[in-house]
């Protein structure tokens, strides 16, 4: 056990107070996914307002706004975590949508869904391909070629 006093934690950069850290939020989602925009803050907005704020600050002006890994290689995460996760069908296939907008295939994903059985088990994949199906229905993407 250390007896050395705790570091200090740094003050939060000027340009990064909680207006700052939402607008870049607001700015990375609006620019993977314009159309989750209304889906968080207005789905939100009569019952935690705070809770889409947060979603938004943090989740997007924190996490996705981080340039060590590019949009396409988070959204194969996400989709892998909420495969796993089960549950989580709303939040999947605003994520399928993002993934295809940030450069995913059909191809990809459902290769990625496949994967995730071997670890989530078969049910979780399932629903998460059923979900798939009906996103690329949506935009047109059915039938997917798969090798």
């Amino acid at each position: 056990m250390s007896t050395e006093p705790a570091p200090e934690q740094a003050p939060p950069a000027a340009d990064d107070s909680g207006q700052a850290r939402f607008d870049r939020g607001l700015e990375t989602l609006n620019r993977i996914n314009s159309d989750a925009v209304p889906l968080v803050l207005d789905s939100l907005a009569d019952v935690s307002p705070e809770l889409a704020r947060q979603i938004v600050s943090w989740g997007f002006g924190e996490i996705y706004s981080r340039p060590a890994l590019p949009p396409r290689d988070r959204q194969l995460l996400t989709l892998g975590i909420l495969t796993a996760l089960g549950g989580c069908e709303p939040q999947l296939e605003v994520h399928l949508n993002t993934a295809l907008n940030v450069g995913l295939s059909p191809e990809e994903i459902v290769e990625a869904l496949l994967h995730a059985a071997g670890y989530a088990g078969f049910p979780r994949a399932l629903n998460a391909t059923f979900v798939a199906k009906k996103v690329f229905a949506e935009r047109g993407l059915l039938p997917v070629d798969q090798k």
